[in-house]
This record gives C-alpha cells, sequence and structure tokens, in this order.
C-alpha cells in the first residue's frame, strides 16, 4: 500500500472519529428570552371567525417543503388551540380569513462552518456555541379587508459543540426535534398574542 494510501486512511479513520465524539458532545438549547404564551393569557375573542390557514417554513427566506411538512401540524394546533378563530382548515372555507405563518431560519452565530471545523480538529477541545434564529411572521387578512395584519416574534436555538460551557439564558432539550417543537410553540404563541391583542382583530 503506498504513502498516499496509507495517509487517506488515516484521515478517513479521524474524520469519523471526530464525527463521533462531536456528536456525542453536542446539545441542543431552546432560548428562554421567549417563553411560550398560555392560551389562557391571549386576549378572548367575542365572536372567533374561520380562517384558512397557511404555513410555510424557510431557510434563510427560501421555502423548506421537509421542513413545512414536519412541523405543519404542530403550527395548526397551536392555532386551533389559541381560541382566536371558530375553525381552522388549509382549505380556503366560506366568510373566512387568511392567516399565514411563515418561520424563516436565520444564521446568527457568524463563520458557524469553520467553528465546527476547528472543534472536529481538537476532538471536542475546542468548544463552541452554534445559533441559529428564528423569525415568525404571521399575517391575518380578515373576509373583504384588502389590508393585513401583520406581527413578528423572534426566537433563537443554540447547538454547543465539544468542550464548552451551557449558553446563559437557555434551557437544554432532550433532542434537537423536541428544541425545534418547543421554539414554534413559544414563537407563534407570542405572535398570536400580539394579534390577539391588535384592535384591528376585532
Amino acid at each position: 500500500m503506498g504513502n498516499l494510501a496509507i495517509i487517506r486512511r488515516i484521515v478517513t479513520a479521524s474524520v469519523l472519529l471526530a464525527t463521533a465524539l462531536l456528536a456525542a458532545c453536542s446539545s441542543v438549547y431552546v432560548d428562554t428570552q421567549t417563553k411560550q404564551v398560555p392560551v389562557a393569557q391571549m386576549k378572548k375573542v367575542a365572536d372567533p371567525k374561520p380562517v384558512q390557514l397557511v404555513f410555510e417554513f424557510q431557510t434563510k427566506g427560501a421555502p423548506n417543503a421537509r421542513a413545512t411538512d414536519r412541523l405543519s401540524s404542530v403550527v395548526s394546533k397551536e392555532v386551533k388551540d389559541s381560541g382566536l378563530f371558530s375553525t381552522v382548515s388549509s382549505n380556503p372555507q366560506p366568510n373566512a380569513g387568511m392567516l399565514s405563518v411563515t418561520l424563516n431560519n436565520v444564521p446568527i452565530t457568524e463563520d458557524a462552518a469553520s467553528k465546527g471545523f476547528v472543534t472536529g480538529l481538537t476532538f471536542g477541545l475546542a468548544g463552541n456555541t452554534v445559533t441559529d434564529g428564528y423569525i415568525c411572521t404571521v399575517s391575518y387578512l380578515a373576509p373583504n379587508r384588502t389590508t393585513p395584519i401583520v406581527k413578528t416574534a423572534r426566537h433563537a436555538i443554540h447547538t454547543t459543540v465539544g468542550n464548552t460551557s451551557a449558553p446563559p439564558n437557555a434551557q437544554k432539550s432532550p433532542s434537537a426535534v423536541d428544541a425545534v417543537n418547543q421554539m414554534t410553540l413559544d414563537v407563534l404563541s407570542n405572535a398570536l398574542d400580539d394579534l390577539s391583542r391588535d384592535p384591528a382583530f376585532e
């Protein structure tokens, strides 16, 4: 076996080992500065109307179909449980308004790729924290209206890799899936709460 082949095998083995170590040493945290608003705290609607719900998850502003499918049921349940609407459907309904929910994942931590690369090379000794931001935009257009009511809320998920301390103002999550679900409930409930308190919503 030539020297080049040996070097390649060593590099491949090192990369696989680093990947395994990073997976074992990574933790996911949900930022606690944005907290879920309980339905009981939202402003009650005297005469709820039906609404058609349209949801889209985006990554840096581009549609992400897989994430949209994954979170559609979470978003739909939160909207239904809010009590702001009499019925919630993904299809058009007579005399129904239109509720558009967009959840956009935007990177906050700069140069996240190089941070992960450095951590990998040091086998987790140089720990790093990567933060993903999320912007939830809720747009409600009432029947026979031309101007929608738009509300936005922001959230974040932190991922620590390697030997580093937990980020401040954050709650550790059992898994990445749990973190994304909780983040979605938190940020959407805040946007819906703001919508419920807008005088134009009535």
